[in-house]
């Protein structure tokens, strides 16, 4: 199945308007690191929640999915609230160069969407490449710390839904594996911390790095 195809059909099975997973806290993060004015590429923008709030925290938005179906639904969201001339949205090629030039971004920022990136090498050189340098990659990712790995070891059922064979997560990050990740691919002062729920709940990692200077 191409590519283009799976990513449709994962988004046709989804209801419209579901608000996205820890969204306060992840725009929270989001919010304290970009200014009025910057350059933002946000990767796998989805349904533009998150678009939506840099655009009126007053950074110059472009949201990029590989489906057309969250892209749809963003824009008929912000028609809804903002009326015409609304965000930048466009279309990408799952498995090719992003269509956007070098250096044009501020911040690139992709939330719960590394871990579903089949060929992260590319990924993270497009992510470098839109960069401007010194220019910010923000992320986020659930979390397979200490407390979510031994609640997998004692639970099959845990394990189950986590490993699900039709699942669409196809990468698994602690923080010190997204630190050497970040640091390979040319990004310093990486910086990665946990967030969420208490113990046993659902938590995250927020990244932070700096795109190495040319």
């Amino acid at each position: 199945m191409p590519a283009r195809e799976y990513h449709e059909g994962l988004w046709q099975a989804i209801p419209a308007g579901l608000p996205p997973v820890d969204f306060a806290l992840r725009a929270r993060f989001l919010l304290e690191h970009v200014s009025a004015g910057m350059r933002v590429l946000d990767v796998g923008c989805a349904e533009g929640a998150f678009a939506a709030e840099l655009a009126r925290a007053g950074a110059q938005v472009v949201g990029i999915d590989v489906a057309a179906e969250p892209l749809a639904r963003a824009r008929e969201r912000d028609r809804a609230q903002r009326g015409a001339g609304g965000l930048d949205l466009r279309l990408i090629d799952a498995q090719g160069p992003w269509d956007l030039p070098d250096a044009s971004f501020d911040v690139v920022w992709a939330g719960e969407v590394i871990e579903h990136v089949a060929d992260t090498s590319a990924w993270l050189s497009q992510v470098r490449r839109v960069l401007r340098s010194g220019g910010s990659l923000l992320l986020s990712t659930p979390d397979h710390g200490v407390l979510t790995r031994l609640r997998l070891a004692l639970s099959a059922r845990a394990v189950g839904a986590r490993l699900a064979p039709r699942g669409d997560h196809l990468r698994f990050y602690v923080r010190a594996t997204l630190v050497a990740l970040l640091a390979d691919f040319g990004f310093h002062d990486v910086h990665v911390h946990g967030a969420g729920g208490p113990p046993g709940a659902r938590r995250l990692l927020l990244a932070r790095a700096t795109r190495s200077r040319f």
